[in-house]
């Protein structure tokens, strides 16, 4: 059996910030197509794993690395990693004055591919992936400032998934809330994306359990005070929801 070449690997990742370490020493490698959870208790640096991985400024990376397709991406600047086919669900700001849904979408794609789509061959594409989703073909023109619930924002982000067709997708699901619909629009959505694009590696930073009962991982990591500290399949996420993190404390 051929092994797959790593799509996307943390390497020995410390990442401090203002001077205080919070992740101290992360590792994990997620192969093509394969659906990675990280999950943790508030405090456990999941937020700071996203930040890093998205390239924010203000979270300073002082040991090991980031390889995206083999390559060494940790100085790269977050535009820069769209570009590549990294996807930063959380990269683009929620809220843009004046600016509809598909403008923004278009610009997000000149920006990733470098081709500028009519706005009717991106309002064909952005329709069908409306059916697919199970979205109201108006949000797309909807302004992106207009008080989107939390739903309304995972759809945008989703859309901006399909449309942008990454190798590598990072979704950050800690601000979810509790909203049921929110989940179900991620979990549905990476599905389809996959179904076109089977590749397509997906790393889900969350704490809740109940993602996970709507989209099967094919691991799942548990992140505790800037370490992981252990990894499993699904069977994983069944004995957090059973023990709680106590259990690795």
């Amino acid at each position: 059996m051929s092994h797959a070449a790593p799509l996307f690997q943390i390497d020995d990742l410390h990442v401090a910030v203002e001077g205080d370490e919070i992740l101290k020493g992360v590792d994990l490698t997620v192969l093509p197509g394969e659906i990675h959870a990280l999950m943790g208790p508030n405090g456990s640096g999941k937020s700071t794993l996203a930040n890093a991985l998205l390239g924010n400024p203000g979270y300073q990376v002082t040991a090991g690395r980031l390889l995206f397709k083999g390559e060494d991406v940790t100085t790269w600047p977050a535009d820069v990693r769209g570009k590549s086919g990294m996807f930063l669900a959380f990269q683009y700001p929620q809220e843009i004055p004046g600016v509809s849904v598909i403008n923004f979408l278009r610009q997000a794609l000149s920006a990733r591919k470098g081709v500028d789509l009519s706005i009717l061959e991106l309002r064909l594409a952005i329709m069908e992936w409306m059916k697919r989703l199970d979205m109201d073909p108006s949000f797309g023109d909807r302004y992106l400032n207009e008080g989107f619930s939390g739903g309304e924002k995972k759809r945008n982000e989703i859309l901006q998934m399909a449309i942008l067709e990454p190798d590598f997708a990072v979704l950050d699901e800690t601000d979810s809330g509790l909203d049921i619909d929110a989940l179900k629009v991620v979990a549905t959505g990476v599905q389809e994306v996959r179904a076109d694009r089977k590749e397509l590696g997906v790393l889900l930073i969350t704490h809740y359990q109940r993602i996970l009962s709507y989209l099967q991982p094919d691991k799942v990591h548990v992140l505790i005070d800037g370490r992981i500290v252990d990894s499993g399949g699904p069977e994983l996420a069944e004995r957090l929801e059973q023990e709680g993190y106590e259990a690795w404390r």
